[in-house]
């Protein structure tokens, strides 16, 4: 019997639609095959991987000086305020200036300050003011920079490999905050601060070399605006907000620098006053926290790109809070070393969904402005936290502080995600 035919004649011969592949292990290094990115992520890798060996060495030689956590707190503090105060500002100039000009430039000027601190050591002209006027110097020029750098990865790759080039830059910075730590951590105990100073002048040169041979990056249109800084950020933020997705991005990322960044800050204490280790075990445990981070690439690039971004964040928070609290409680070095070691596992996930979100769903008009104020956002809170956590150490003791920190972190987490439901947001465009 002849079977009956369907009501469309051509239906039958209609191709099936099929799902894309889901990202492989292997596919977590596509970004890498432009050669535009491929330059700056090298540069990138080596010049942060200076940057950290002296962020490193800083909180070490304040400490040395003067006993006080107070004081390493609020050398975090006057590096990073002038980011904050910088961001309207960084985010205009992101979108509305070649950002490769702007990173060329900003990169020069740091290296010079970098260069200045190292012959002041040389020189034997060190003292704790010194140290936090070029912190503050750095971090304003720093603050301009940011946002360029941010927004300038969306111009090296096509926009099908977006996602895996955010996630690969923020892995460079992880993979430096691992090698810089370890690093310094042997200079320092060989050489002493003024060749960690050094090294961080000279890491300069490769990122401003990355930049000159970039050719083919994509001039991004300049940005429409009025040319008011305050009141284009004050629309930028109103834009944010009306974005669940991304005003999400921006709650989490203000938690992390309140309750998770400090420990960068406070690895020292714990080393001096409740491990008892030297400077080489200090570096190790900084630059645990990039080693674990490291390890995780190849899996967030590959597979996790597939996975949603509200549900990595949220496994993130809760780990990387879970691993702090269990850090602060440890009985000894290597005990505490394996949960920074976890919490620079969690560490990556989170960061790159939340920045893959934003730059995901941002138009690219809006880029340098929405990237600004997210990292405002998160430079405000870091020094705010390092300033509270420093003062707190000193008063009540480094264990419990960072204990209690690390347990509100993992518990907003669930607040965000299975209470609140926000977090699943990430992965919807939609205004509210």
């Amino acid at each position: 019997m002849t079977q009956p035919q369907s009501s469309s004649e051509g239906a039958a011969s209609a191709p099936a639609v099929t799902a894309p592949p889901r990202p492989r292990l292997r596919d977590a290094a596509a970004a890498l095959h432009h050669r535009d990115f491929a330059l700056f992520w090298t540069g990138a890798v080596l010049s942060n991987t200076g940057s950290w060996v002296q962020r490193t060495a800083v909180p070490f030689v304040l400490f040395e000086m003067t006993g006080s956590a107070t004081w390493v707190g609020f050398s975090a503090f006057v590096g990073l305020i002038p980011a904050v105060v910088m961001g309207p500002l960084a985010g205009s100039i992101a979108d509305r200036y070649p950002r490769r000009l702007v990173l060329l430039v900003s990169q020069s000027v740091m290296a010079v300050l970098a260069v200045g601190l190292w012959l002041v050591f040389a020189a034997g002209a060190e003292s704790p003011g010194v140290i936090v006027v070029f912190a503050a110097a750095t971090g304003i020029v720093g603050g301009l920079n940011i946002a360029s750098w941010q927004a300038f990865v969306s111009e090296l790759v096509p926009p099908e490999t977006l996602l895996n080039a955010v996630t690969l830059n923020s892995a460079q910075f992880n993979a430096s905050s691992a090698f810089g730590p370890a690093l310094a951590g042997v200079i320092l105990a060989a050489w002493g601060p003024s060749a960690a100073f050094l090294v961080n002048a000279v890491s300069f040169g490769f990122v401003i070399t990355a930049l000159v041979f970039i050719r083919g990056a994509r001039r991004q249109a300049a940005a429409a605006g009025s040319g008011r800084v305050l009141a284009e950020f004050a629309e930028t933020a109103r834009y944010v907000r009306a974005r669940p997705g991304m005003a999400v991005c921006v709650k989490v990322v203000v938690l992390l620098g309140l309750l998770g960044s400090p420990v960068f800050q406070l690895v020292k204490v714990f080393t001096d006053e409740v491990f008892k280790v030297g400077p080489v075990a200090f570096g190790f445990m900084g630059a645990s926290l990039g080693i674990g981070s490291v390890i995780g690439t190849p899996f967030v690039a590959g597979p996790g790109s597939g996975l949603a971004r509200g549900r990595l964040t949220f496994a993130g928070v809760v780990a990387y809070g879970s691993a702090l609290a269990a850090f602060a409680l440890a009985p000894g070095y290597a005990v505490g070393l394996a949960a920074l070691f976890i919490a620079g596992v969690a560490y990556l996930p989170m960061a790159s969904a939340l920045n893959t979100t934003l730059q995901l769903l941002v138009e690219e008009q809006r880029r340098g402005k929405v990237l600004a104020l997210y990292l405002m956002s998160f430079t405000a809170s870091i020094p705010i936290g390092a300033l509270v956590q420093g003062w707190l150490a000193d008063v009540v003791g480094p264990r419990p502080t960072v204990a209690v920190a690390g347990c509100l972190f993992a518990a907003s987490g669930l607040w965000l995600g299975p209470v609140r439901g926000l977090l699943w947001r990430m992965d919807d465009p939609r205004p509210a």
